[in-house]
């Protein structure tokens, strides 16, 4: 039985809508659950990576020595892996790995060289690139569909009140209103979910665009320094000869 219109409460109207209302209401609810969890955690996941691939970036361009960084790498991955986080890091271990074993392969053209070196960074970047955009559909698909699940309940509250209102002599305000107020809150739920995992599906969408840039440009420095290494190498065997 509905509540008056004197009596009329949230929680009320949310206890007295119907099932299915109730079931709206529910599924929303967990989904605007869910959708903070993925923010905070996806939040501190790219600020960390932000913060590790300016840290990397720095030391790979003080001047270190390329063998030095990929020994200190190589020593952390032993010691238990590199950190999840540390994106650029990881990218250039997999491309300077791939440049030592390249190296060894007897009579190997330098060109060769580089082009797995850039095989090999692509196929790391793809893979931080994925990292990055976990979560993100879910909270584009809660951005896009929360409102027409609300939507769909008001509808359907609505309808059962209309329904009800058929039934008694005369409706007044008192009659109308809680069905028509409990219905509405399935829309209210739904922006609730929708508008928070807008927001942050846009901007982390854009912080992780940006952080694919700096990856590509990243491989890009790092190619241009290992054919110079490559360049250097091959001018003092051909002096020697």
């Amino acid at each position: 039985m509905h509540n008056t219109l004197e009596q009329m409460t949230v929680w009320g109207l949310i206890t007295d809508a119907s099932l299915l209302v109730q079931a709206v209401m529910l599924t929303l609810l967990l989904a605007s659950l869910l959708s903070w969890y993925l923010i905070i955690q996806r939040s501190a996941v790219l600020r960390r990576s932000e913060r590790l691939l300016k840290d990397f970036q720095l030391r790979f361009r003080s001047g270190h020595d390329l063998a030095q960084l990929y020994r200190e790498g190589h020593e952390v991955e032993g010691n238990g892996g590199l950190d999840e986080d540390a994106g650029l890091q990881q990218i250039f271990q997999a491309g300077y790995h791939e440049f030592i074993q390249l190296k060894r392969e007897p009579g190997i053209a330098g060109e060769l060289v580089i082009d797995g070196v850039e095989r090999s960074l692509l196929v790391a970047i793809s893979e931080q690139e994925e990292r990055l955009e976990k979560g993100l559909p879910f909270l584009a698909t809660v951005g896009s569909v929360s409102p027409y699940i609300g939507l769909f309940g008001t509808v359907w509250g609505i309808m059962n009140s209309f329904i009800g209102l058929s039934q008694v002599q005369q409706a007044t305000l008192s009659t109308v209103a809680p069905g028509i107020a409990e219905a509405l809150i399935a829309t209210a739920i739904g922006l609730f979910a929708a508008i928070p995992a807008v927001i942050a599906y846009n901007r982390f969408s854009a912080r992780v665009a940006t952080l694919t840039s700096r990856y590509y440009g990243f491989g890009n420095e790092l190619q241009a320094r290992l054919h110079r290494k490559l360049h250097a190498a091959s001018s003092h065997v051909s002096a020697a000869a």
